[in-house]
């Protein structure tokens, strides 16, 4: 892998896994385009942490917070919100591995996306705080996230989406839809450096596997930042438009053997 090809897909999925527009569907449909090849899993796990990096950036207050009383409401929500995800996630997991190594269902799963968010973004405005957040919504943006785990399915779009079909407030869907990816990233990051250390250290590691975790953090809280003011005081629908685009060329693409 060279230097530019891991600034390019450091920047994609820093971006992309807090925009609504699928971080993973970005790095197999970038994998695929750029030819990358050589412990893609290996980059793929330090990036995610880089990823986390900026969530842990953004929220740290909080984070901090909840590490003192991690029985407070908030906590206990972000525990059953992360129930259902592991479960999808654990017990699908060679079903979504396949689905990843293929791509064949990458621009379907834009498609759905821009679906989901587009919906979304015209529910009426609600007022549900952390404090008024029920288990049984918790538990919803959960299973949400789990089924974001496909490969072109935003995990943001879709955990805010579904805060926001059951009357969270915009600000406090960000909020939450971020805090939910923590053990949700972190969980399958470590997942898959369970299975890099299986196969040893990869050769040919070097200055790239550095600046790809580095370029993901610094895009990462740049786009976390963006978009709880996009949830603020804007419209979601650009992102769905974006995604139905992306999702038709890459069908038009599949179609004519060119991916």
């Amino acid at each position: 892998m060279s230097i530019i090809q891991s600034v390019i897909l450091g920047l994609v999925q820093g971006l992309t896994e807090f925009l609504p527009i699928s971080s993973s569907g970005h790095l197999v449909l970038l994998q695929k385009l750029l030819g990358v090849k050589g412990a893609v899993l290996t980059f793929d796990v330090l990036v995610h942490f880089g990823t986390l990096a900026a969530v842990l950036a953004v929220f740290w207050q909080d984070i901090v917070s909840l590490l003192r009383r991690p029985w407070q409401k908030l906590g206990l929500l972000i525990i059953v919100a992360t129930i259902p995800t592991g479960i999808i996630g654990l017990s699908l997991k060679d079903f979504f591995e396949r689905l990843f190594e293929s791509g064949k269902t990458l621009g379907l799963e834009f498609i759905v996306t821009g679906l989901v968010i587009w919906f979304a973004d015209r529910v009426r405005q609600r007022s549900k705080g952390i404090n008024d957040i029920s288990y049984f919504d918790a538990a919803f943006v959960g299973v949400m996230q789990g089924i974001a785990i496909l490969p072109a399915v935003s995990r943001s779009g879709l955990t805010i989406a579904g805060s926001l079909f059951r009357g969270i407030d915009r600000e406090t869907a960000a909020k939450f839809s971020f805090l939910v990816s923590i053990p949700a990233i972190l969980g399958a990051t470590l997942l898959d450096l369970k299975d890099v250390l299986g196969q040893g250290v990869p050769p040919g590691m070097g200055l790239p596997f550095v600046i790809g975790p580095v370029v993901a953090a610094i895009s990462g809280y740049w786009a976390i930042k963006y978009m709880i003011k996009v949830l603020q005081k804007g419209s979601m629908k650009g992102f769905a438009y974006y995604v139905w685009i992306l999702g038709v060329l890459v069908i038009a693409l599949q179609f004519t053997g060119r991916l």
